[in-house]
C-alpha cells in the first residue's frame, strides 16, 4: 500500500516520534532549554523562514513550505500556497527562532524549537514538520506554533 499527502507524511513522522510511555521528565520553559545547532540544510529553514517574516513576505513565505503544507489559523488548518500566503498577508516583525532538537530520515524529519520577537519576553514554541522537495532542499510540510501566553 503507498501512502499519499498527509498519510505518508503522518506516517513517516510517526516513525521519528517514538511513544513513551512511564514517567516523564518535567517540562522545562522553552526559555530555559538548550538550542542545538542544526546542520546547515536545516538552518537555512529557519534563517529563511526568520528574514522573509521580517520582510513581511507573505509570498516567499509560502513558497519554504509544500505545495500542500499546513500553518495553523484561529479556525484551523490552512493548506496549500496561496492558503498559506493569505494566511501570512500581514505577517512581520522581528522573528526570532531558536532549534532545541531535530531528526531527519530520507525524505522527512522534524525541528522544534522556540520563537519570540526581538529581546522582548513572551514568544512560544514551534513543530516544523519537514519533507524534502525536489533536488533534496528541505520544505516546511507543516507549522504548528503555540504562544508561552497561559
Amino acid at each position: 500500500m503507498r501512502l499519499r499527502g498527509i498519510g505518508q507524511w503522518a506516517v513517516g513522522v510517526g516513525l521519528l516520534f517514538p511513544v513513551a510511555l512511564g514517567a516523564q521528565a518535567p517540562a522545562a520553559p522553552a526559555e530555559q532549554l538548550p538550542a542545538v545547532t542544526l546542520p546547515a540544510e536545516l538552518d537555512r529553514v529557519l534563517r529563511d523562514y526568520e528574514r522573509l517574516w521580517r520582510a513581511g513576505d507573505a509570498a516567499g513565505l509560502a513558497a519554504i513550505f509544500t505545495a500542500d503544507g499546513f500553518v495553523p489559523s484561529r479556525s484551523g488548518w490552512r493548506r496549500g500556497s496561496a492558503a498559506i500566503s493569505d494566511q501570512y498577508a500581514n505577517a512581520s516583525g522581528d522573528l526570532r527562532l531558536r532549534a532545541h532538537d531535530y531528526a531527519v530520515s530520507d525524505s522527512v524529519g522534524y525541528i522544534v524549537g522556540a520563537y519570540r520577537y526581538g529581546d522582548g519576553p513572551g514568544g512560544g514554541k514551534f513543530v516544523l514538520a519537514l519533507r524534502r522537495g525536489a533536488g533534496g532542499r528541505w520544505l516546511i510540510a507543516a507549522d504548528l506554533d503555540q504562544s508561552n501566553r497561559q
